[in-house]
């Protein structure tokens, strides 16, 4: 039923100027619009509602993420931008927090103001 709908993409904060901030100047997406309870950006033709709430509950597990053409690119260019990429035990990360999947995928993890945790892939 929901095959051919638009899928729209929700992350929460407790700071939309934080969050737009981030969202908008260091990860680069589009700001559709900010309203008094959201931040609406596009990333690839899908819609992100950054949404206002009291309080987050960061996720121990991705939220958000992206397809990239190279994971270290990605990840050097959000290092110069001040993100730090996100370390897991148990999990080997190359110099740049880059995990290789069984797959052969490369992901790399970082985390946005409210600590919601999100991805880089390069697929395999």
């Amino acid at each position: 039923m929901l095959a051919r709908a638009r899928l729209v993409a929700f992350v929460s904060t407790t700071d939309l100027a934080s969050a737009r901030a981030f969202y908008q100047d260091v990860l680069g997406l589009t700001l559709v619009e900010q309203t008094a309870f959201a931040c609406v950006f596009t990333s690839g033709g899908t819609t992100l509602r950054v949404t206002l709430a009291d309080e987050v509950v960061a996720a121990p597990y991705t939220v958000l993420g992206w397809t990239v053409a190279s994971a270290a690119d990605a990840v050097s260019a959000l290092a110069e931008r001040g993100v730090e990429s996100a370390r897991y035990p148990g999990l080997v990360q190359d110099e740049l927090g880059i995990w290789m999947s069984p797959s052969g995928a490369r992901v790399a993890w970082f985390r946005d103001p409210d600590a919601n945790v999100l991805s880089l892939t390069e697929p395999a």
